[in-house]
């Protein structure tokens, strides 16, 4: 059987409301988001603000950076890294982050949202 996924663009912010290389936290479909502005990549990214180590909403505040060309964050408290392309724990944990697709379009960020 196969699954169509559709994506549901939601506005999250202005583009200026994100510093170069930063991240900011919105709340959108009732989840804590993270929406990072990698400039230095030319890339936006997105993922939950959950930092599944110890349960705080704080990737929002993370450092961004990359290892070998795999884009990721760290988490301000425990420095945990997350792919932010995939989710995947670079720090040899099994912890896993949910990422979404981004967009800018007319500067605005949209984040992506699945719907079956």
């Amino acid at each position: 059987m196969e699954i169509l996924e559709d994506i549901k663009w939601i506005k999250a912010c202005s583009a200026d409301d994100i510093p170069e290389n930063e991240g900011v936290c919105a709340y959108i479909n009732g989840e804590q988001i993270a929406i990072y502005n990698f400039k230095r990549r030319g890339e936006w990214f997105a993922t939950q603000n959950l930092c599944p180590h110890k349960q705080q909403m704080a990737l929002s505040r993370g450092m961004i950076g990359s290892q070998g060309s795999e884009p990721k964050v760290a988490c301000p408290f425990h420095k945990k890294t997350f792919s932010l392309e995939t989710g995947q724990c670079l720090s040899g944990e099994d912890y896993k982050i949910q990422t979404y697709p981004v967009k800018v379009s007319n500067g605005e960020v949209f984040v992506g949202i699945s719907e079956f």
